[in-house]
């Protein structure tokens, strides 16, 4: 027989209704915890909140964009964020996700908007073209800019998903013939979370709406408006391949011993010294691996106009004073000029270690000629 759903089910309530236990949703709130970056001691707040507060309400549109964020979260590593959290929020509108189409969804969409008027989330996906009156997207014979306005106007906050709702990204690239921006450069009056990527890891995601839940508030965000805990440091300094960087020790070509041995793929374009993002830390595929790790330098792709910023194969310019030259010289010169400490270290490093062969190769040389004589 069919469970009858509650009315304002909490996320706990419906988690024991798919199935899952109070052990798997432990599980879940340590699992999200971690990701979210918060303090072990704040773990009983977020089960407290998940298990007593109805599930938040959630207006999830789309515009110029291809989906690959609701992709994204949908294959998030754990279950529970697919199955529960993805679900609940699914059934007030997203045209991608949601079983009802047409008039319908449209119908599901405006109940919402009026029950719970400056309550709900706005989530956005996609860029929103202003050119030719917004016509370059229409949905049901409506243009994007007066969809999202509309959306806007009863939402607690706005959730940009992707570089897309963030930063414009591709449909912004030069020349930009729509005429194509991020949704913060639209509503100026709500406060918007913005959260980079092409797209954004899933567990990001879900971390996000699950601190919105459980702390009531936006969580710390930067001058970019993106949160703290999942952007506040570059793939550069989490990457497993910052040993390599910081010898000098670099990828050529793709094909080269270098790149079998794993070292640094800085020369072959990798942006991650410039890109802020917690690929280095998350990872993607369920924590398996990230674009670094399988062989390919950072595209950048969290990073505003990475799409006009040149090649992806091509060196990133805007590391710092002297990193360009330093990626040829380190290495081949004693102390070479330096502009990076950390390279600058590296350098050091690199001296003692010659000097103390060549010293071993000196007393080698007196031995030998003792012998001699």
């Amino acid at each position: 027989m069919e469970q009858k759903v509650k009315t304002n089910e909490t996320y706990y309530e419906s988690i024991v209704r798919q199935g899952y236990n109070r052990r798997d949703f432990l599980k879940f709130v340590a699992f999200i915890g971690a990701y979210m970056g918060v303090e072990s001691s704040t773990l009983g707040q977020i089960a407290k909140s998940l298990s007593t507060k109805p599930r938040l309400p959630v207006i999830w549109e789309h515009f110029q964009e291809c989906t690959c964020c609701s992709e994204s979260f949908i294959r998030s590593d754990h279950p529970i964020v697919a199955d529960i959290i993805l679900d609940k929020i699914s059934l007030d509108y997203t045209l991608t996700l949601m079983a009802a189409s047409g008039h319908q969804a449209e119908a599901a969409k405006k109940a919402t908007m009026e029950k719970y008027k400056g309550e709900y989330i706005l989530c956005v996906e996609g860029s929103v073209p202003m050119g030719d009156d917004g016509n370059y997207c229409c949905i049901a014979g409506r243009s994007a800019i007066d969809i999202l306005k509309e959306s806007a106007a009863g939402a607690k906050a706005i959730i940009a998903w992707g570089s897309c709702a963030t930063t414009g990204c591709v449909q912004a690239a030069k020349p930009n013939p729509t005429g194509a921006v991020p949704i913060q450069d639209i509503i100026k009056d709500k406060p918007i979370i913005n959260v980079p990527g092409c797209p954004p890891i899933g567990e990001v995601m879900a971390g996000i709406i699950v601190h919105v839940v459980a702390f009531e508030r936006l969580p710390e965000l930067d001058d970019a408006g993106r949160p703290k805990a999942f952007y506040s440091k570059r793939v550069h300094d989490s990457c497993y391949r910052r040993p390599y960087f910081d010898a000098g020790l670099f990828v050529e070509n793709f094909d080269d011993e270098n790149a079998k041995k794993g070292y640094c793929l800085y020369k072959v374009g990798c942006k991650g010294p410039t890109t802020y993002n917690a690929c280095g830390n998350i990872k993607w595929n369920g924590g398996v691996s990230y674009p670094i790790q399988s062989g390919h330098g950072c595209l950048g792709c969290a990073a505003k106009g990475f799409w006009d910023a040149g090649s992806f194969y091509s060196r990133d310019l805007a590391i710092g004073a002297g990193i360009e030259s330093d990626a040829d010289t380190l290495g081949k010169v004693a102390l070479g000029a330096v502009g990076v400490g950390v390279v600058a270290h590296a350098a050091l490093s690199n001296v003692s270690k010659r000097k103390e062969l060549d010293r071993r190769i000196a007393e080698g040389e007196k031995v030998e000629a003792k012998i001699k004589d």
